[in-house]
């Protein structure tokens, strides 16, 4: 399964207990052909925003993926400040970072 139908599935899942933002970074293109560059380097693919003010930070990736070294230092510098963030590589995994799963 590719990492946006992982990201899909994931978005679908977690939605049903809290509002699921994507980040979107990196580098698009216009219309007009101008390049617009958005988002923070290594800034996790989803933010689940769930009751009681909880927030947790997914960075989402095939199970063979691997997170470049920005998005390690991103992750462990959210957890440091508290915050629960990491890897998932499938709903599962989504899940549990919530708190959700087994």
């Amino acid at each position: 399964m590719s990492e946006i139908n992982i990201q899909n599935a994931i978005r679908i899942a977690l939605s049903e207990s809290g509002i699921v933002i994507r980040m979107n970074t990196g580098l698009f293109k216009t219309a007009t052909g101008a390049i617009i560059k958005q988002g923070i380097k290594g800034l996790p693919d989803l933010l689940w925003i769930g009751p009681n003010g909880r927030t947790v930070w997914l960075e989402v990736k095939t199970p063979t993926g691997r997170a470049s070294d920005e998005q390690k230092r991103f992750i462990s510098k959210l957890q440091s400040m508290g915050h629960t963030a990491g890897i998932a590589r499938s709903v599962e995994d989504a899940l549990r970072l919530i708190g959700k799963g087994e």
